[in-house]
């Protein structure tokens, strides 16, 4: 009991001693070999920037992406007879369907004048003209989803309900008074997927990539000092007291390295971002600060957990018996 007792007191005097030297000896091996340092500092920094970007880059994709899908929306034509009473029952039917965001009705007038605005002003003046006052454009309710990409499951709902077909443009046939572009949306769903998939392999591989190249780094900063290693063996010292500088050290490099990939990926989305989104006005170059506080967090732990385990793992050899 005695000797149980006086062991944990003398375990918990020594894990801050062995973390204040294991400290102290990587501060001082970044002074003796502020080469080899550097080169680990670099790699790791030029790794994580590459992924960062990747991360960002998946971030941005995503916004496009989901910028255009926002776009598609189901469109129901309704007849120039439907009863208003009967149209206002279907419109709050279908704000309680699943996947529908929002209903909002257009009438004639506004059909005529959204068509005005979109075509060219020669054209719509043209067409209007033709028209001779009539408007043929029918009311309709649009419809926006919370998911896009069930827009053809609801609009299989929309043109099968009895209420929609009692005021429908087409009675006869139902499916033809609902329109949302069905081959290319389906089209646009297949490109977007596949980015999707695209941006995270590619990440998954680089941080791979980054995984290799950091842990072969440390393993030669560490191969360079196996005499030091032997020595302290030779002397007593146990294999957690051996590896504790050199575990904090591929810490401290990784974390300084994640750190100046974060600057750079900081200037790069100051002066990158501004420059595409005033060149290409079409596309969105939106990265919400979330997700850009979300990348740098994980660069620091995957920079973090890299430059532990990569160390543990490297000292393996060095500390069998």
């Amino acid at each position: 009991m005695w000797f149980a007792t006086r062991r944990r007191e003398a375990t918990a005097i020594m894990v801050p001693s062995n973390f204040t030297y294991s400290l102290r000896e990587a501060s001082h091996h970044f002074r003796r070999n502020w080469t080899t340092v550097l080169g680990a500092v670099v790699t790791i920094f030029l790794s994580l920037f590459i992924i960062g970007l990747f991360v960002l880059g998946s971030a941005i994709l995503e916004n496009m992406v989901g910028s255009v899908e926002d776009r598609v929306t189901i469109q129901a034509f309704l007849s120039d007879n439907a009863d208003q009473t009967a149209v206002d029952k279907l419109q709050a039917k279908i704000e309680g369907w699943d996947n529908v965001e929002s209903v909002t009705y257009k009438s004639k007038d506004e059909a005529l004048e959204e068509y005005r605005n979109t075509m060219s002003n020669r054209n719509a003046a043209d067409a209007v003209a033709a028209l001779d006052g009539e408007n043929p454009i029918p009311a309709s309710l649009v419809i926006k989803l919370t998911d896009p990409q069930q827009v053809e499951a609801t609009a299989t709902a929309l043109t099968s309900d009895s209420d929609f077909i009692n005021v429908c443009d087409d009675a006869n046939n139902p499916t033809s008074s609902v329109q949302y572009g069905r081959e290319t949306v389906e089209k646009l769903f297949s490109v977007t997927n596949y980015l999707r998939i695209g941006a995270l392999v590619l990440v998954v591989l680089l941080t791979f990539v980054a995984f290799v190249f950091i842990n072969n780094t440390i393993r030669l900063a560490i191969t360079a000092r196996r005499r030091e290693i032997a020595i302290m063996r030779l002397v007593g010292a146990s294999n957690g007291f051996i590896r504790g500088p050199f575990v904090m050290e591929g810490a401290l490099e990784a974390l300084i390295g994640a750190l100046l990939a974060i600057v750079g990926l900081k200037a790069s989305m100051d002066y990158a971002l501004p420059k595409l989104a005033g060149s290409l006005q079409f596309l969105s170059f939106y990265v919400s600060t979330t997700d850009i506080l979300a990348t740098y967090g994980l660069l620091v732990v995957i920079g973090v957990a890299i430059g532990l385990f990569g160390s543990a793992m490297a000292m393996r050899r060095y500390l069998k018996v």
